[in-house]
């Protein structure tokens, strides 16, 4: 099965590589692509032994079809993923409050790349430093959040599920669903 149509049972939901949903969504993964291109580093959350959430620091890398995730060797966060592969990962919002471009974050489950060609054809392109980790994401859900005079705009979509669109005013008592 290629990168492209690749979807993994599981947990109750598909999980999808990022072609899938720039196939999908083309309008919405452009844009969480954008916003996520705006910054180098980001914020990793996955679960700890304990089953408290853990956020770090992670550059995450869109190439090929497959949104990437490269950790150190012997980091928290490979163990996290290793013991329990799921995860969010929110893009960086950048300086100052207006969050342009919007506030997005993906979720999904972590699969190590352990294919060593694989990963040597990855570290000739990115270079990272030697010697990492390398995730592939399995997407189960995709989130832009913004701001659209009166509204608050939520934009959401997780494989199986038509897109939706969510518009709040803070006095709103029902949401609004398009």
């Amino acid at each position: 099965m290629t990168g492209e149509s690749r979807g993994i049972k599981g947990s109750g939901s598909d999980a999808v590589c990022w072609s899938v949903v720039e196939a999908a969504v083309p309008e919405l993964a452009g844009r969480v692509r954008e916003r996520f291109g705006a910054h180098r580093h980001h914020v990793l959350a996955t679960v700890r032994k304990d089953g408290a959430p853990r956020l770090t620091g992670l550059e995450a890398d869109f190439r090929h079809g497959e949104l990437w995730l490269g950790m150190m060797a012997g980091s928290r966060k490979v163990s996290d993923l290793r013991r329990d592969p799921r995860f969010s990962l929110h893009a960086n919002p950048g300086p100052g409050t207006d969050l342009a471009g919007g506030d997005v974050r993906v979720s999904g489950r972590a699969v190590e790349v352990t294919d060593r060609d694989v990963v040597a054809r990855y570290a000739v392109v990115v270079k990272p430093p030697e010697p990492f980790h390398l995730f592939r994401a399995e997407l189960t859900e995709v989130v832009r959040t913004y701001t659209e005079d009166p509204y608050v705009v939520v934009d959401a979509w997780a494989p199986g599920r038509a897109p939706r669109t969510i518009r709040r005013r803070s006095d709103d008592t029902v949401l609004r669903v398009d």
